[in-house]
Order: C-alpha cells, then sequence, then structure tokens
C-alpha cells in the first residue's frame, strides 16, 4: 500500500473558482484502481503500488489540463512505507489512540 497527498493547481483560467477543475481530476481518478479522499486543500491518494499511484496521478492532472486550464501546478508528497501494509484510515486511527 502506497499513500499520497496530491495538490493540482489549475492557473491561467481567467476565474478564481477552481471547482471545475478539481471535479475532472477527481473524475479523473474514480477511472482508476485508487482509493481517494477529497478536502478543501488537496486529495488523498491511496494505491497498491508506486505505478499505480503515479498513473492516476497523470490521469488527475492531464483531466485538469483538458479541462482548459492553461498551466497546471501539481504537488505530490508520497508515503512508501513497505515494513508494513498500512492505509490512510489506519495512520488515522493511529494517532487518535494516541490522544486517548
Amino acid at each position: 500500500m502506497i499513500t499520497a497527498e496530491l495538490t493540482i493547481i489549475p492557473l491561467g483560467t481567467g476565474s478564481t473558482s477552481l471547482s471545475g477543475y478539481v471535479a475532472a481530476a477527481v473524475s479523473a481518478l474514480e477511472k482508476m484502481n485508487v482509493r481517494y479522499e477529497i478536502s478543501g486543500m488537496g486529495t488523498l491518494v491511496e494505491a497498491g503500488d508506486l505505478d499505480e499511484l503515479l498513473e492516476a496521478v497523470k490521469a488527475a492532472h492531464e483531466a485538469v489540463l483538458e479541462a482548459g486550464s492553461e498551466r497546471v501546478y501539481t504537488t505530490i508528497k508520497i508515503d512508501d512505507r513497505r515494513d508494513t501494509d498500512r492505509g490512510l484510515g489506519d495512520k488515522v486511527e493511529s494517532v487518535k489512540k494516541k490522544l486517548k
């Protein structure tokens, strides 16, 4: 299991509204073999391996360009932990247990 935080910023759109571009990126992720969670500041992605993850990121990035953005700035933070199989939910639960 590999996890990542993905932020795609469309530039040159002529508008301050980004939700249509975010929707295009999320639609692309829905077609991929990944699990994702959107937030107000980015998208968390969970995939089986690095190739699968990078393919999904590429699809989301390209979708924003295809939606009409003249330029796209994409950042990715990848957590590739190979000693155990933990997903996004496991990480959150681990912190919550420590807060009790």
